[in-house]
């Protein structure tokens, strides 16, 4: 009989085309699939929170499969990172009730943006960080993110690729925070469109180095037209970094993570 477990997982996606697997190119999906079946000895299909884009990272990605093969969550978690590259990494394995669903049992999700802020490039944030280097104005930042909060029509901030049937999406937080040369873009919605983040992250991106007010988050948002808005932020400084579920799941989410220094949370706006 199959029951059902769900994982959790950390990667660096600088070497993939995205979470989802495609015919001719790499993805995490792919990988993790691979792994997986080699410790349950039969083919797995996972079913993900958020499908990441090429490029993009995970601190904790949640995903769900359903198996018959009997193991230890301890085996799944040692088995699985044995057959996975060093980019890709299992961080917990627990069994959840059938009707549990990675994607439709979110109850929100949270992207971080990480930027380097300073003149001189970093060897270690090569990769995992957006290097800046004009100096920005996160007060200006914060400014104009009050005016994204709450449940809008995102079509301006959706890439022309994004299959979402609706653009309505309800923005609960949008957290801003500058430690020493590190700057932080926390953002928490119900569900987000294709390209949101790093659409909002490059307006802001422009507001805090003074190519544009504050009031232009709110006329792009009321335009409602991509032509309208500012450059994509590049992928590689993006992570999805949490997935809240309700309590009675016991998916708590540990806390632990490598990341910038002092880049623990975010002090900003939320509804």
């Amino acid at each position: 009989m199959a029951r059902r477990l769900a994982v959790g997982i950390e990667y660096d996606g600088s070497a993939y085309s995205g979470w989802q697997v495609q015919s001719a190119a790499a993805t995490v999906q792919a990988a993790l699939e691979h792994a997986l079946a080699r410790v349950a000895d039969s083919p797995v299909a996972l079913t993900c929170a958020g499908r990441t884009d090429a490029g993009v990272h995970a601190r904790a990605q949640v995903a769900h499969f359903d198996t018959s093969a009997i193991r230890t969550p301890r085996a799944w978690l040692l088995g699985a990172n044995t057959h996975l590259p060093r980019d890709i990494s299992l961080r917990w394995v627990r069994p959840v009730p059938e009707h549990f669903h990675a994607r439709y049992s979110a109850l929100s999700r949270t992207y971080r943006y990480v930027i380097l802020n300073r003149t001189a490039r970093s060897a270690l944030a090569e990769g995992r960080a957006l290097l800046v280097h004009r100096p920005l104005d996160v007060a200006s930042m914060q400014a104009g993110a009050r005016y994204l909060l709450g449940e809008h029509d995102f079509s301006a901030f959706r890439s022309s690729e994004c299959q979402a049937h609706s653009p309505v999406r309800r923005l609960c937080s949008l957290n801003l925070e500058r430690r020493d040369d590190w700057v932080c873009v926390d953002v928490t919605a119900n569900a987000f469109l294709h390209h949101m983040v790093r659409n909002i992250v490059g307006l802001l991106l422009s507001i805090g180095r003074g190519s544009a007010p504050p009031e232009r988050a709110r006329e792009q948002l009321e335009s409602r037209r991509r032509s309208e808005g500012e450059p994509t932020a590049a992928a590689h400084g993006l992570y999805l970094w949490h997935v809240d579920y309700p309590e009675a799941f016991g998916l708590s989410s540990e806390d632990s993570a490598i990341m910038a220094p002092g880049m623990n949370g975010g002090a900003g706006v939320s509804q």
